[in-house]
Formats: C-alpha cells, sequence, structure tokens
C-alpha cells in the first residue's frame, strides 16, 4: 500500500488557519483528502489513525486528530481505470456518518478527560492540526483488511483500533506518511 496526498504540508482549509464555517467551537472539523494506491489484493476495509507525537512536550501525550475503522474500499473506489482509485476526500469525515454508517469514527483527544469535549463533531471526527508552538508532523497511518474488525463502534477509543489490527487473524496492508502542519 502507498498513500498520498496533492501536499506535504496539510492545507490551511483543514487546519487552525481555517476560516470559521470549517470550524466547530473553534476546532477544524474539515478532513483533508488522501489517497490509497497499490492495495494488496483482497482488501475489504480501510481502518486509519491521525496522531501528532510532536504534541507531547505541549501536552504530555501524543495527539489524537482522527481515526476511522470499518471503510469498505467498495464504497470509496470511484474509477477503476484511474492510477488513484482510492480517495479520501475533502470533509470525508462529517460525511462518513451518512454514507457508510456501518463505519465508525474513534474518539479525539478533545474526549481525553484532560481537555473534557462533549460535542461528537469535535469528540468523534476529524480534529484538525492546530500547533501552538511550531511546525509539527501528522502521522496517517492506514491499514487494510479482508474484513472488517470486530468490536469497533462509534466512539471506539484508539488502542481498541490498534488491538483490533494486532489481533487480526488475516493479512493486513498499511503504510504510513508523514504530513507537516503549520501554526496558525
Amino acid at each position: 500500500m502507498k498513500i498520498s496526498a496533492d501536499f506535504t504540508t496539510i492545507p490551511a482549509d483543514f487546519t487552525g488557519a481555517a476560516p470559521v464555517q470549517n470550524k466547530t467551537d473553534g476546532t477544524p472539523v474539515i478532513s483533508f483528502p488522501f489517497y490509497i494506491d497499490e492495495l494488496a489484493d483482497g482488501m475489504g476495509y480501510l481502518h486509519w489513525q491521525l496522531t501528532d507525537p510532536d504534541s507531547i512536550p505541549v501536552c504530555g501525550f501524543e495527539w489524537i486528530h482522527w481515526s476511522a475503522a470499518n471503510v469498505p474500499v467498495d464504497a470509496i473506489m470511484f474509477d477503476f481505470n484511474d492510477s488513484h482509485a482510492l480517495q479520501i476526500p475533502p470533509d470525508f469525515s462529517r460525511t462518513l456518518p451518512a454514507m457508510i454508517p456501518e463505519s465508525a469514527q474513534g474518539r479525539t483527544s478533545a474526549a481525553s478527560k484532560f481537555v473534557g469535549g462533549t460535542d461528537p463533531a469535535v469528540t468523534m471526527r476529524y480534529n484538525g492540526p492546530t500547533p501552538p508552538d511550531k511546525p509539527h508532523g501528522y502521522q496517517l497511518h492506514v491499514w487494510a483488511t479482508a474484513n472488517p474488525l470486530p468490536g469497533l463502534n462509534q466512539g471506539f477509543w484508539l488502542n481498541e483500533l490498534q488491538h483490533a489490527i494486532r489481533d487480526y487473524d488475516g493479512q493486513v496492508d498499511e503504510a504510513e506518511i508523514t504530513l507537516m502542519g503549520e501554526p496558525a
């Protein structure tokens, strides 16, 4: 598998510099697009996490910006003849529940007891980068499996996704990229 995007620095519309209409309670909520290419044969479901390890010195833990599980490949395949046939489109996080209700999105760090967020639009959807101190590297890790991962419901915690991947009885295809985010 290969993950790519049309940028190496996440564009402002998907970050803390986004216009107010792209935010909920000051948090950027419009997810950025990315591509998945060279997927291994037989893979039917995608799962991912977007985290910020550079947040550790700032808040004491790696910030979870987005996670998703059990996204059917067939539901996002738009052109079998296109080199970027698997595209996660812009704003996928907000449209996913209506488009693919059997998929699930996990809690972000905004849901932690240290932050105390309660709005699901922020705690269980994409949270765009808002580094307060310097540019941060955001790691997007994508896994693919032939079958859905069991036990992952709306609002799962990231460790539950990681355990489900580790315990999966079958081939797992995976890749990771780092995208930069600038302070607003």
